[in-house]
């Protein structure tokens, strides 16, 4: 078994063992992702650097499935905007939200 059919069996175990939908698995990946890479690297969510994170851990896992399954546009399409999404919001809530006076003064 090659390294892109083991990956798509690990997937497919995680899937049916929890019987959660693909889309969900997706939504979860990258907030779990999003998440460890924050406590990992220390940097804060509003660096980009956990969302760049994400971004890398998707383009992994759809090359992945590509070459397992070829390019199938609807899916990779829906896989993408499953997985960045929250990641994205969250990312650009905390690079934009007002600064508290407290950290005002800090300055």
């Amino acid at each position: 078994m090659n390294l892109p059919e083991y990956y798509h069996s690990w997937i497919t175990w995680i899937g049916d063992g929890t019987g959660a939908p693909d889309a969900i698995l997706h939504i979860h990946a990258g907030l779990a992702v999003l998440l460890l890479t924050r406590l990992v690297s220390g940097r804060s969510l509003g660096t980009f650097i956990p969302f760049a994170a994400v971004v890398i851990a998707e383009a992994g896992n759809e090359i992945m499935d590509y070459l397992v399954y070829g390019m199938r546009w609807a899916d990779t399409l829906s896989d993408v905007a499953n997985t960045l999404f929250w990641p994205l919001v969250i990312s650009l809530g905390v690079r934009l939200r007002p600064m508290a006076a407290r950290d005002w003064n800090r300055r």
